[in-house]
């Protein structure tokens, strides 16, 4: 059962008053838009019935809560543009602090090079907004993301979703110097300052960019830098 310590700023559980018992998994939603975390949380609750939903309007605020609720096992729906964060730096930081987050990415851009990234960095799936938000409970029901544990083993599902149509993909994951270069050239970074903060030669640090722009099929940094902002 849940203790009585006051929760912090914007957490908002919702369960059944009849519940016995809370699930193992809450959901945290992430987003700035008031009208997407009530839809979300309202069709959750639906859904559900008695499973916990917490809301957070910025990402400061969704790194305590999670912190906060971290031996719940929380899935994240994560909006990547926040007040205090954009684009794809926005998982980056998430993941950063919490490696073992299970974490779908929802944003309002389409995007096949920002779906790549996503993947990439290790989310369970990316669904863009411009569908019905409805697409996002199928989703977490289909792949019974609530009531699992979360399992090294399963493997991220790339979901790029239209009102008409649902496609899937596996993506290859960055390995750790990869993300710690993507995060730096999203910073706007030049090869020299990188090499300077990762103690690598310029050439290598070259290399690393080559290959990260052949994983997300582009082909200069500056058009990396604007498909995943």
């Amino acid at each position: 059962m849940a203790t009585a310590t006051p929760l912090p700023l914007h957490a908002a559980p919702l369960r059944s008053e009849a519940s016995v018992a809370i699930p193992a998994r809450g959901i945290l939603v992430v987003d700035d838009h008031e009208l997407v975390r009530l839809g979300l949380r309202a069709l959750l609750l639906a859904e559900t019935g008695s499973v916990p939903v917490y809301e957070a309007r910025s990402l400061a605020d969704a790194l305590r809560l999670y912190e906060f609720h971290l031996t719940s096992h929380l899935l994240v729906l994560l909006d990547l543009d926040l007040p205090d964060s954009q684009g794809l730096d926005t998982l980056v930081r998430f993941r950063r602090a919490f490696p073992a987050s299970r974490v779908v990415v929802l944003s309002g851009k389409d995007s096949h090079a920002l779906m790549q990234g996503v993947m990439a960095l290790g989310a369970q799936a990316f669904l863009p907004k411009t569908g019905h938000l409805g697409e996002v409970l199928r989703y977490v029901r289909d792949n019974d993301l609530v009531a699992l544990p979360a399992s090294p083993s399963t493997a991220p599902v790339a979901v790029r979703t239209t009102p008409a149509t649902a496609t899937t993909e596996l993506q290859p994951q960055l390995n750790v110097r990869q993300v710690e270069i993507l995060d730096w050239l999203l910073a706007g970074k030049s090869n020299k300052e990188i090499a300077q903060l990762s103690h690598l030669t310029e050439g290598t640090v070259k290399n690393h960019v080559s290959t990260l722009l052949l994983l997300f099929g582009v082909r200069s940094r500056a058009q990396l830098i604007s498909s995943l902002k």
